[in-house]
């Protein structure tokens, strides 16, 4: 055990620590300590990826986790024991879902609780951990994953739109491991050797082996971006946008932006976040690709720059959205979500795309996107507006994606278990409108 080993678990359970119960963002609150570390002594590229994996699976498998540690604690830990019973956390989600040597997790995990400060568990945590090493396992394998590591109004909803089977199958493809996924400029099939990635049969690249992003191959001459094989396919949904102006909604960090003007389109740039927005820049810069970039809320922004003359010949709406289609690569959002939530989403989602249907002149397409499966976020949004005339649906065909990903209205629909033998794919719904007069 080295006192390397210790920093990259302790910042491991801060990290969780801050997710699960202050509500952060996984990906800012990691980027923030790994910006804090680097001011003292930067981690070597394999320790943060360590760091990063670690706290992902716990939080995937925390239903799991939990139950297994309520086996051998015989009474809840006090409220004050926090960081103890986190350390606990991570430290079984090595012993039985990471293959981390019995004796280097246990070993570990009591000295992560035995620098807390606080003394008394340290017994306790090693008496836990030590059988936890031996039975953690067989315990899992008895455990049904899709029950206990997703919230039951969230499986329920699933079930309810899905059938069983299909919910269960989502749920636990949100379990796995998400590989590196790239769109590329051009010369997809070269840049796959280059980046020892294969060509997946939507023309994403595909990558198995974690990598750190920057120190890859043509990162440096914006030759690609990364971006999942789901959130790839809304944008290609629109057709002949070249020398079209086209208008990207809730547009950071900017991958379906950079796919537009691939396309060739004159393209507007619109989020609410100017951090976001921050984002969206460094990446065009990168890429050099040139964008009118606007920090704003559509709705408001619409109201009071729109008018006839400024109306787009194509719109994308990527909708803010639970992102529970996401789980794989973002795992804090189950834990923050509620559908409380989502009801406040929704009326959001309805308010975008009438207004990103208004931007529109008449005739005009519009793409409208979530990283959601939940039917409140995604069909339900687009019947109520062609119930209203607003548009009408222009059916997702068979030449554009794979006939597996369409739904019965002809929508996209991407199921997370789609391409499940090379790590899955983001749950997605995207639907492509009209508009009328």
């Amino acid at each position: 055990m080295t006192n390397e080993e210790i920093l990259t678990r302790h910042i491991a359970v801060e990290i969780f620590s801050a997710v699960l119960r202050r509500g952060k963002g996984l990906e800012e609150e990691f980027s923030a300590h790994m910006a804090e570390q680097d001011k003292k002594r930067p981690l070597e590229i394999r320790d943060r990826t360590f760091v990063r994996l670690l706290v992902t699976t716990t939080l995937r498998r925390l239903g799991q986790i939990d139950n297994i540690l309520a086996r051998y604690l015989k009474n809840p830990l006090p409220d004050r024991a926090a960081y103890v019973l986190d350390a606990l956390r991570l430290s079984t989600a090595q012993l039985v879902f990471l293959n981390t040597p019995p004796h280097a997790a246990v070993s570990t995990g009591v000295s992560l609780v035995k620098s807390w400060g606080i003394g008394g568990f340290a017994g306790l945590a090693n008496a836990v951990l030590r059988r936890i090493s031996t039975e953690g396992k067989k315990i899992a394998e008895t455990q049904n994953a899709a029950e206990m590591n997703v919230p039951s109004w969230l499986l329920r909803t699933w079930e309810k739109a899905y059938g069983k089977e299909t919910a269960a199958m989502i749920a636990e493809a949100g379990l796995q491991e998400a590989p590196l996924d790239f769109s590329v400029k051009s010369n997809p099939e070269e840049w796959a050797q280059k980046l020892d990635a294969a060509v997946m049969p939507t023309g994403t690249l595909r990558r198995a082996k974690s990598a750190s992003v920057p120190s890859l191959p043509g990162f440096e001459d914006g030759e690609w971006w990364v971006q999942d094989l789901s959130a790839a396919l809304p944008a290609k949904l629109l057709k002949d946008i070249e020398d079209k102006r086209v208008i990207d909604i809730c547009a950071a960090p900017g991958g379906k932006t950079a796919q537009l003007v691939s396309a060739g389109a004159e393209v507007t740039a619109l989020d609410i976040s100017a951090n976001r927005l921050k984002r969206l820049t460094d990446n065009m810069n990168r890429l050099k690709m040139s964008v009118d970039i606007i920090a704003a809320d559509a709705r408001a922004w619409w109201a009071e720059e729109g008018g006839d003359s400024e109306r787009f010949d194509a719109v994308l709406l990527d909708a803010p959205c639970s992102a529970t289609g996401t789980l794989r690569r973002h795992p804090d959002v189950v834990w923050h979500r509620t559908p409380e939530d989502v009801l406040r989403l929704n009326k959001t989602q309805a308010e975008l795309l009438e207004t990103a249907l208004d931007m529109l002149d008449e005739g005009g397409e519009l793409v409208y996107c979530v990283c959601s499966l939940l039917p409140s976020e995604g069909s339900r949004i687009i019947d109520a507006a062609v119930e209203k005339g607003l548009a009408e649906r222009i059916p997702v065909t068979e030449a554009e994606v794979p006939e597996f990903m369409i739904s019965s209205k002809g929508d996209l629909c991407v199921m997370p278990f789609f391409y499940r033998e090379s790590g899955g794919c983001d749950g997605f719904y995207a639907a492509r409108l009209r508009k009328k007069g």
